[in-house]
């Protein structure tokens, strides 16, 4: 095809008109090409191979050395140059439309060439510009293009205005709309097109369009709960509850209050922040009876003539030969909300730190879900760390969220590589926000409550924040027989996965109640302080058909009840005048007891359970050390019934927490107690609300 016939074909082509934006990029691009061959021209003409004359050039000969084959086509080179422009001026109409005009820059100069001539091509280009300009964009005066034209003498250039590139505009759309809408046409083909580059935001050819960062807020999920209210003993004198070992709530109190703002209330479970911390309870010296419980009796620090009953038992820890091998699954959502650093990445490197504290003989297998689930590694020796650590690196974000085929997926590969003399485990880490498949939360906790029957167990990991389901994760965990924890930093996963490794993975008892029945002669009023999530009914103490929480290997659980003696004066329920009238005298027995202690558990192998009692005597009262715990215990208490609406606490403050709290501080050898004085500090100045 020669010149003629290749301008024949191009003028037969219908083209329609075209925009002012579309018609400046094409020029921009054919005047760069253009100076480009020019360029390349001067070139040349210094190399001494291609030193020949004009007759050469235009009948394409060369001097050619021995070897070399010699230009074939005859086609003019002003010729090449004209179709050239032309072609890239057409392609790029077709492709102009669907790429905002902001995107693009006319391609740098050459270092080579001189002031002058940068400055000859840009003031041709701006009267170009000026000459295409719609009247409307005159009027106005806005430019169509983002290089402005050089200044006058004497005149200081302008600030440009900063291009608005695509990524800035996918980050800023609904949480929603970035995680799974389909992108738009414009978006589509400036995805192609290739990504924005970090210093400018125009598009560079060859680059990827990162993926857009997922961002929620306020759609944080937590049980509306009532708090336990105060219960006048003569009407109802026992109290039953299910240990909880979970600390979640005290990781998300903390990093609500580390970003200046209080937590919601549902979100404070004042019994997560108590058992956050490790305690000084005598431990067991067997594992047939797992735990001791240690009682004692302290002053309210918030009500002055209550007390407070501190309930505490520690569970035995196993020694490295006692523990048996692990066979886990880690279950782990790579939706699209999980593409945020706090999530995704931080899932990661936490299983990593788990997966340095197994031994050579455990197993770990990978299963993920998003749109679906998948098997990302089959059951795999802990000594292949370097093939775990594969899989784990390969993991990206995007797609909705299918928990439920993920769940089921896991149970599966969990009972298929089932060890009856191992831990079997499913590790689930997420955010929670499953909307694919079964989403229904009493189905999902169905499911768990019967796969826990196989001898499978599950822990929840929870991630993230603005978007996070923690009501489904307590209740999967609790169904699950598991711990349900939240991650928000490192420094929590190593302290949960690796410090804290043989409480979450080995448990030494399940199905663990406490019931508490209270003296009528001796006290008035009684209140449980947390726990309201693990309330269970008085039958169903004795039922063993009834799940309740379980306790790993060294964990300490702490259960406070705050209670009005009887002639104390501070009762907050006033005499019945007629069912008290009916009620027979109370027996003359038991005149120095507060309580009477029962706590039923079943050994991990068995399914039947067994009991522990202890009274709560008047002379209990605690000192020493144990004092100091409990005053530690007391003072976390105060904090978290204070963020909650301090509807107990009268005039306890912050002021009167760090008091407390810094005289029993003890020797905090990891520095978590210190932590908490510096929360408290933070929440006399946090936010009601976050400042979006």
């Amino acid at each position: 095809m020669d010149e003629r016939e290749l301008r024949e074909l191009l003028n037969a082509e219908e083209i329609p008109p075209v925009d002012a934006n579309a018609r400046m990029g094409a020029i921009n691009l054919a005047l760069a090409a253009f100076d480009d061959a020019q360029r390349e021209k001067a070139r040349s003409t210094q190399k001494k191979r291609q030193g020949f004359g004009i007759w050469h050039r235009l009948t394409g000969r060369s001097n050619a050395e021995p070897g070399e084959q010699p230009m074939k086509s005859r086609f003019l080179y002003g010729g090449m140059a004209t179709a050239t422009a032309v072609i890239l001026a057409v392609v790029t109409y077709r492709t102009m439309p669907l790429v905002p005009e902001e995107t693009f820059k006319p391609a740098p100069t050459a270092t080579t060439g001189t002031a002058d001539t940068e400055q000859a091509v840009a003031g041709r280009e701006a009267k170009k510009a000026e000459q295409d300009k719609p009247a409307e964009a005159v009027q106005r005066d806005e430019p169509l293009r983002s290089v402005a034209p050089p200044p006058a003498a004497g005149q200081s250039a302008a600030p440009a205005t900063p291009p608005q590139p695509l990524a800035d505009r996918l980050l800023r759309q609904s949480p929603e709309a970035a995680a799974s809408r389909p992108l738009a046409k414009e978006d589509r083909a400036a995805s192609q097109l290739g990504a924005f580059s970090g210093a400018t935001g125009s598009a560079q050819p060859g680059d990827r369009l990162p993926p857009a960062q997922y961002e929620a807020a306020g759609r944080d999920q937590f049980a509306n709960v009532a708090e336990n209210a105060v219960k006048r003993v003569a009407d109802d004198p026992v109290s039953t509850f299910s240990v909880d070992v979970d600390t979640a709530s005290y990781a998300f109190v903390r990093r609500m209050l580390m970003r200046g703002v209080l937590p919601q209330k549902d979100a404070v479970r004042v019994e997560e922040l108590i058992n956050y911390f490790d305690y000084d309870y005598p431990v067991p010296a067997t594992r047939e009876q797992p735990f001791q419980p240690s009682v004692g009796v302290m002053p309210s620090p918030w009500k002055e003539g209550n007390k407070l009953v501190r309930i505490g038992i520690k569970g035995y820890s196993l020694q490295a030969a006692e523990k048996p091998r692990s066979n886990l699954v880690f279950l782990l959502d790579v939706s699209g909300s999980m593409n945020a650093p706090d999530k995704l990445p931080l899932m990661v490197n936490s299983m990593k730190l788990l997966l340095d504290s197994l031994k050579p003989d455990d197993t770990v297998a990978v299963v993920t879900y998003a749109g679906a689930a998948g098997t990302v590694l089959e059951p795999t020796k802990a000594a292949e760390k370097q093939k775990i650590l594969a899989a784990l690196d390969r993991l990206t974000a995007g797609g909705s969220t299918a928990g439920a085929a993920g769940i089921r997926q896991a149970y599966a590969l969990a009972e298929g590589s089932f060890d009856p003399k191992a831990v079997n485990r499913v590790i689930l880490a997420t955010d929670g926000d499953f909307n694919v498949g079964i989403t229904n939360r009493d189905e999902l906790k169905g499911f768990v409550e019967r796969k826990r029957q196989s001898g499978v167990f599950l822990t929840v990991l929870g991630f993230g924040q603005g978007n996070l389901n923690d009501r489904l994760m307590q209740e999967l965990a609790q169904n699950g027989n598991g711990v349900a924890a939240y991650v928000d930093t490192l420094s929590e996963a190593r302290k949960l996965l690796v410090e804290g490794a043989s409480a979450m993975l080995f448990p030494i008892a399940k199905d663990v109640k406490i019931q508490v029945e209270f003296n009528p002669k001796t006290v008035a009023e009684y209140r449980l302080i947390g726990y309201e999530t693990r309330a269970l009914q008085r039958q169903d103490f004795n039922n063993d058909k009834v799940d309740a929480g379980d306790i790993g290997a060294g964990h300490t659980v702490t259960a406070l009840y705050e209670i009005t003696p009887v002639g104390g004066g501070s009762a907050l329920i006033g005499d019945s005048r007629y069912q008290d009238a009916a009620k027979p005298a109370a027996a003359t027995g038991f005149a120095d007891e507060y309580a009477f202690l029962n706590i039923r558990y079943k050994l991990p192998s068995e399914d039947s359970s067994k009991l522990i009692t202890a009274p709560v005597s008047l002379s209990q009262t605690l000192t020493g050390s144990q004092l100091g715990e409990a005053q530690w215990a007391a003072a976390v208490a105060g904090f978290g019934q204070i963020l909650k609406g301090g509807a107990y606490t009268g005039s306890f403050a912050y002021d009167d927490v760090i008091a407390l709290a810094q005289g029993a501080k003890g020797a905090d050898t990891f520095g978590y107690r210190a932590e908490f004085l510096n929360l408290v500090r933070l929440a006399k100045t946090a936010a009601a609300l976050p400042n979006r």
